[in-house]
């Protein structure tokens, strides 16, 4: 199963650019989980609740590595559990690399 995870940090960021990336790369709009928070507030509800959804072989895309944490080991601790641990693959629409 392919998920999308779409993340605003702040009230001028704009969801639609991110969700215009998912609908393109197939991704039906009830398999995309979307947090709205500030910096402050990092508690991602929807990013938990795809976590709990997801199993081993799904495909999780992002628009940017950054959607995953706010700093480089907060993105590095993600990246380790869901492919390690939860054994899915991440593709990052901005890094086709990866």
């Amino acid at each position: 199963m392919k998920y999308g995870y779409i993340r605003v940090s702040t009230k001028e960021q704009n969801i639609d650019r991110q969700l215009t990336a998912m609908y393109k790369e197939g991704i039906a709009q009830k398999q995309i989980y979307i947090d709205k928070m500030s910096g402050r507030d990092f508690n991602r509800v929807a990013y938990k609740r795809m976590i709990k959804r997801v199993k081993k072989g799904d495909e999780i895309v992002i628009k940017s590595i950054d959607r995953l944490g706010r700093n480089y080991d907060e993105i590095l601790e993600q990246w380790r559990y869901l492919v390690r641990e939860k054994e899915v693959d991440i593709r990052v629409i901005d890094l086709e690399l990866l």
